[in-house]
């Protein structure tokens, strides 16, 4: 417990400095040449699925090996065990860099609409250069919904149960789907897998989000809306779990997300989430950002009353 709540003040004070060696780098350049040697080895979409699964599963099993192989050899030198525990537990968790990235929108604003869309292009998949002003308030506010799950409460769940090993393999899982897990093409095929095994890690994790969501905005927010909208529209998604933070989020605040967009020139047709009760504000952005917090901290307490009894 003390390792993890370490870690969480750390996140919040410094987030992911850009110079500073994180795993989720090391993990990206991992799954970039394994993907390169797969599409030399593989030629045929059943290949490249079977690829797929062999990548998974070899990094699954590489995550979890080696901070506990490395954990139990340092496990007799205290404060060494707890500095190592401590790092691997922190560069799990995503809540300051989300908040920061999302807010460089935010303020982006301020200095036209283009470098608002083009401040978005960093953190999302979707085409930016025609988006309006709300649309471009919508996808920051999607990505910080969507990502509670991903980057704050999912890491978080697995290290209750795991420990740091349980923290990394989530972010291996995490980071697979986001290098391979596309429906496009080129991905279709090496990325099932991967995609899949995401959906699965995150299943429970994205529901208990959405809860935490709802009862931390208790007096704050609409919390008998946000589990309206997160119960109606679950299936609204074409993920089977980002419905569930993003529709506590739209009936928290009262706006409708989800809608069309266009990825790589195409345009995908998503259903809404939510009720267009008022229009989206920018001020939603740092709303959203307040939930993100809201949800951590009561996931923490939580887990502190169930560590202590």
């Amino acid at each position: 417990m003390k390792s993890i709540l370490i870690a969480v003040v750390l996140d919040l004070l410094i987030g992911d400095p850009y110079s500073f060696p994180h795993p989720v780098k090391l993990m990206g350049k991992i799954i970039y040449l394994e993907e390169k040697s797969a599409r030399r080895i593989f030629k045929t979409k059943e290949g490249l699925k079977l690829a797929g699964l062999i990548i998974a599963l070899l990094n699954i099993l590489l995550a979890v090996l080696v901070p506990f192989l490395l954990l139990n050899v340092i496990k007799g030198y205290g404060i060494l065990y707890g500095i190592i525990d401590i790092y691997i537990i922190y560069t799990c968790i995503s809540a300051r860099c989300l908040h920061k990235e999302a807010m460089k929108v935010y303020h982006a604003f301020g200095k036209g609409i283009e470098e608002a869309r083009n401040r978005l292009s960093y953190i999302v998949g979707r085409d930016t250069k025609n988006l309006t002003e709300e649309e471009i308030i919508r996808a920051d506010i999607e990505t910080v919904a969507e990502n509670t799950a991903d980057g704050v409460v999912a890491p978080l769940f697995y290290i209750m149960l795991f420990g740091a090993s349980g923290g990394l393999m989530y972010k291996m899982v995490n980071t697979m789907d986001s290098m391979l897990g596309y429906k496009n093409e080129k991905y279709i095929d090496l990325g099932f897998f991967p995609a899949k095994i995401d959906d699965v890690f995150n299943y429970i994790p994205a529901r208990i989000t959405g809860v935490l969501m709802c009862l931390s905005s208790i007096f704050r927010f609409d919390t008998k809306t946000g589990f309206k909208i997160m119960i109606r529209d679950r299936k609204n998604h074409k993920s089977p779990n980002a419905a569930f933070p993003e529709g506590a989020v739209a009936g928290l605040l009262n706006i409708q997300l989800g809608g069309n967009n266009y990825y790589f020139g195409k345009i995908v047709e998503k259903p809404t989430i939510g009720d267009r009760t008022k229009r989206i504000e920018i001020d939603d952005i740092k709303k959203t950002i307040e939930i993100m917090y809201s949800a951590e901290f009561l996931l923490l307490l939580l887990y502190g009353i169930i560590y202590i009894f």
